[in-house]
């Protein structure tokens, strides 16, 4: 019932949705520095604020939950149906092209921008279903609630503060991955860990070592400085590693006032979302394969960055190296993204990321990585991992999200895993739905992070038509 007009209503209102979308995505809503009564900062409570008149402005009856979320209800009724999306987004990065980050553009059938995929443009999509049913008339007997929170790029504190004030809804999904419906997320461990040496002044040496600005985001450039190698073999070192691992290296030489040849080294690799980590090309792992190719001298520092690099090494995604590669019918293989890298004379600080399958536990995989770090004199501070998450994929719930899922894409619909964890990770019965169709890279959390237009126009009226068969 309603398809057609639930079609024409959303086709009709194209292009107010393109509108919307580029005002939440003009926004720079990364995490900021805490200001008072903006937990997250300016850009996160920006974001709020405007999505909040934006659905107040359409007749929804809105709340601010002291900035951390914002709700939109259907209705007065008894509520019965959560839509979990999210207005704040993972920084910049580099390499845009298409267009700048906060300068979204439609081009080709793509909206280009970030927060175009994740998560504006599906939160403006949840909305428009919203405003369908609404604005058609259509009657239900129970409430739809959108929530928009802030904060799910950096720990999701701000859904936990919500859900400390609101109860969980009957149903629930986030529209933050792809049709058709994720019922299984797989678990997490985030690794950190540090290191300590003796500094060494004996030349050649590795004077610094940055890569990484976001535990979840696969490197695409990393930067290191040496002092006292010889620029001729540097470069040819170079072009040796790019050819073996596709990672570019670009090196600038001066000399200090000493008169040592002092190079910055830049790898230049493809960044990718962590949970997909062969999707990119990781330019951290690209940069120490290649220092260590190199003749540095004798010293601590150097000692533990090969063996770290023996563990995690370049090209290794599934942790094999580590002794955790595993994997299951339901949930797939095991995944590990090395993040971050932060090493000075007498000092080193990083950061993994692996979501792990649901045969995982702290057992076999935690205490296995912390034990093999602790060999080679490295500290793995992290105490804990997130439990994976399944939900029945036969119940009604998500039975039903299948059949509108197949009746407006004409495309089989089927229970799916994912890597990346979303919103519903922690609530008992919540998946992901959309707003992407399965083969549809959108870039997100790389450069030129992408939505294609008629898909958030199709997961409109999914949604829309989702609410009308859930709540009537």
């Amino acid at each position: 019932m309603y398809k057609k007009e639930i079609e024409a209503y959303i086709e009709a209102h194209k292009e107010e949705m393109i509108q919307d979308i580029f005002t939440l995505c003009r926004i720079n809503s990364e995490k900021m520095p805490y200001e008072e009564g903006k937990p997250y900062g300016k850009g996160p409570a920006m974001a709020l604020d405007a999505a909040m008149a934006m659905a107040e402005g359409y007749g929804f009856s809105v709340t601010n939950y002291d900035y951390f979320v914002g709700t939109a209800d259907l209705n007065d009724k008894e509520k019965h149906l959560d839509i979990l999306a999210h207005l704040d987004v993972v920084p910049a990065g580099e390499g845009w092209e298409v267009t700048q980050p906060f300068d979204p553009i439609l081009k080709d059938g793509r909206l280009y921008g970030r927060g175009t995929a994740d998560d504006k443009g599906p939160a403006v999509a949840a909305l428009y279903a919203f405003r369908a049913v609404k604005e058609l008339g259509i009657p239900l007997s129970k409430n739809a609630r959108l929530i928009l929170g802030t904060d799910e790029e950096c720990g999701s504190s701000d859904i936990d503060h919500y859900y400390k004030v609101e109860k969980e809804a009957p149903m629930t999904f986030s529209p933050d991955a792809a049709f058709p419906v994720t019922n299984v997320e797989k678990g997490r461990l985030d690794g950190h860990f540090t290191a300590n040496f003796t500094p060494s002044e004996a030349l050649p040496r590795l004077v610094s070592f940055d890569a990484g600005i976001k535990v979840n985001v696969v490197p695409g450039k990393a930067y290191a400085v040496t002092e006292g190698l010889d620029r001729e073999v540097m470069d040819q070192v170079a072009a040796e590693v790019e050819k073996e691992i596709g990672v570019h290296f670009d090196l600038e030489s001066e000399d200090t006032a000493a008169g040592v040849c002092q190079v910055k080294v830049t790898a230049v690799g493809t960044g990718s979302h962590a949970a997909h980590p062969y999707d990119g090309n990781n330019a951290l792992t690209g940069l120490l394969t290649y220092l260590t190719r190199l003749d540095f001298a004798p010293c601590q520092q150097m000692e533990v960055l090969k063996n770290l690099l023996t563990l995690i090494p370049h090209g290794d995604v599934n942790g094999k190296n580590l002794g955790v590669a595993m994997e299951d019918e339901i949930s797939g293989e095991l995944t590990l993204a090395f993040s971050i890298l932060h090493v000075t004379a007498d000092q080193l600080e990083g950061s993994f990321d692996s979501r792990c399958p649901i045969c995982s536990n702290e057992d076999n995989v935690l205490k296995v990585v912390k034990a093999k770090m602790a060999e080679i004199g490295i500290d793995m501070d992290t105490e804990h991992m997130r439990e994976p998450h399944h939900v029945d994929g036969n119940s009604h719930f998500v039975q039903t999200l299948l059949k509108v899922y197949e009746e407006y894409s004409g495309r089989k619909g089927e229970c799916q895993s994912m890597g990346g964890g979303t919103y519903v990770h922690s609530l008992k019965n919540g998946v992901a739905f959309g707003a992407a169709l399965p083969e549809t890279d959108n870039r997100m959390h790389g450069a030129d992070e992408f939505a294609v237009l008629d898909e958030l126009l199709l997961s409109a009226k999914i949604f829309a038509q989702v609410i009308v068969d859930l709540c009537s």
